[in-house]
């Protein structure tokens, strides 16, 4: 069910999107209009097709079917996946990677970043010894460098504690501050709450249910929205 009405001046748009894995369909989006100005969740069971979806995103996948439209002609995206591997160096030097890429990034505007991660004291410590929350800083600090007009974040602050999910939880709200569109995936509906505006809900494979955050949690119109929003409340 889709509670937008209007189209968006930013936007990205799915058509007949189909993506197959092992013969059969792990995504199956007809049609639908992904607001690109905000910060939007996509929530849903395990094994929904949530990762996927920021993968074809992304471009790192392609649908076996269908189109993917960004309403800009230049859609340049940075996915942080939940577990990003590093390379046996330094902090500093992993983060430094994406001057591979674009090299108009300064070793300046890599030191600001660390500062601005709170990672600036663990530039060269080993970045294979960091934990768990201080790797994912690391990786939202490579993206912040790129200034991608999308960021996709799997699950960012799985297995944090509550003191470091607070920290990348701001990190996400630079991104929106910076003029980037944030999809992020996660099953912590507090978080949800605290970050989205907007709500992609999907099942099987299926976006079930869009719109706004507060009228979703509020008034979730399909019974596969009610039952995992039930389900979740009770987990919690």
């Amino acid at each position: 069910m889709d509670r937008t009405q209007n189209p968006f001046s930013k936007f990205i748009e799915l058509k007949d999107v189909i993506v197959n894995s092992n013969g059969r369909a792990i995504l199956n989006i007809p049609h639908a209009i992904i607001p690109a100005d905000r910060i939007c969740a996509c929530i849903g069971p395990n094994g929904a097709g949530k990762t996927t979806l920021l993968k074809l995103l992304d471009g790192l996948i392609k649908p076996d079917s269908g189109s993917i439209t960004h309403s800009s002609n230049t859609h340049p995206s940075s996915l942080v996946l939940h577990h990003t591997p590093m390379i046996k160096a330094s902090a500093r030097t992993n983060i430094a990677m994406v001057r591979d890429v674009d090299p108009s990034i300064s070793l300046e505007d890599i030191d600001a970043v660390m500062l601005q991660i709170g990672l600036g004291n663990l530039a060269n410590s080993p970045a294979l010894k960091l934990s768990a929350g201080e790797r994912q800083k690391l990786c939202l600090g490579r993206a912040i460098l790129q200034k991608p007009q999308l960021v996709l974040l799997d699950e960012p602050t799985a297995n944090l504690d509550p003191n470091t999910t607070e920290q990348v939880e701001q990190i996400i709200r630079q991104f929106k501050l910076q003029g980037s569109e944030v999809i992020f995936t996660s099953h912590q509906l507090a978080q949800v709450k605290r970050l989205a505006d907007y709500i992609l809900f999907i099942d099987h494979g299926e976006i079930k249910e869009k719109g706004p955050a507060g009228p979703f949690f509020a008034d979730p119109q399909t019974q596969a929205a009610k039952r995992y929003l039930h389900q979740e409340l009770i987990a919690d």
